[in-house]
């Protein structure tokens, strides 16, 4: 069968199965099958697929059709630029949390500095931001063990040097140290939401996913704690749900955070919201 036919079967199965994203799911499993890009897809769709590699490719697709994600299925999804290796113990890196990298880089005004990542998953948030910033170190923790390690990893294989992962239950690993940035994506959706019976979210740990007083405890957390961590003038960057920017900015501002504002997606939600330091601590 040729490659063209065979992925039009596949987008055909996928989108029956209620896939948001069809054609592009076949294509990139096909490409992880093939080792090759999607342009070359475009040039080399009349050629016919070897045997053993539709085989590979349907039992993916199969897989997908169940509604296993991608970047778990291929192992790997592309965020700001840099391809991550990821896995189920960590959160599949969104399009949405590039905002948070925008953010912090636009915050990040001096040539040097630090810059803590809590909750880091792949080192996504980290990864990207010292990529942009070689003249300032990163820091990202987790507290499970496997996602730290799927982060160094990652930092090996990218060759970006300036930035070091640890195991961390939030900010219990670092002591006294003080950072000129902290940058959070945390749990934010609430036990009950409908939508993590939906998408690839399933099969995300809901560790990470989670958090009670409707999404918001792990967010007033780390508001709560990350004052004795910033540097006077330091900023708290943090992203969450849709619908939580005006809780957020509330919960800051009631700990004194300065010059608070939120910034949108590209989805046009209200994604990211961030303070500064108070000054009286």
């Amino acid at each position: 069968m040729q490659l063209d036919m065979l992925l039009v079967r596949a987008a055909e199965r996928l989108a029956r199965a209620g896939s948001p994203s069809p054609r592009l799911d076949a294509e990139v499993l096909l490409c992880h099958v093939l080792g090759v890009e999607r342009t070359w897809l475009y040039t080399w769709g009349d050629r016919m697929a070897p045997t053993f590699q539709r085989a590979r490719f349907e039992a993916l697709v199969a897989a997908r059709v169940a509604g296993h994600p991608v970047a778990y299925l291929t192992g790997e999804r592309e965020f700001w630029g840099l391809v991550l290796a990821t896995s189920p113990h960590t959160l599949i890196p969104r399009p949405d949390t590039e905002t948070l990298v925008e953010v912090l880089l636009g915050l990040a005004d001096e040539t040097s500095g630090r810059l803590l990542d809590l909750g880091t998953g792949t080192g996504a948030i980290a990864l990207a931001f010292a990529s942009e910033r070689p003249g300032w170190q990163a820091l990202g923790i987790d507290r499970v063990s496997e996602a730290v390690a799927l982060a160094e990893s990652n930092a090996r294989r990218l060759g970006i040097a300036n930035v070091r992962f640890l195991v961390s239950d939030w900010f219990s690993a670092v002591a006294q140290q003080r950072f000129a940035l902290i940058a959070a994506n945390p749990p934010y959706i609430d036990a009950d939401d409908p939508h993590l019976a939906q998408g690839d979210v399933r099969f995300e740990p809901r560790s990470a996913l989670v958090a009670l007083e409707s999404g918001l405890a792990d967010l007033r957390h780390i508001a709560e704690c990350a004052v004795g961590h910033l540097v006077p003038g330091g900023w708290l960057a943090l992203e969450h749900g849709h619908d939580q920017a005006a809780a957020v900015r509330e919960l800051l501002e009631a700990r004194g955070y300065g010059d608070v504002a939120s910034r949108r997606d590209l989805g046009g939600q209200e994604r990211v919201t961030f303070g500064r330091r108070p000054d009286q601590r």
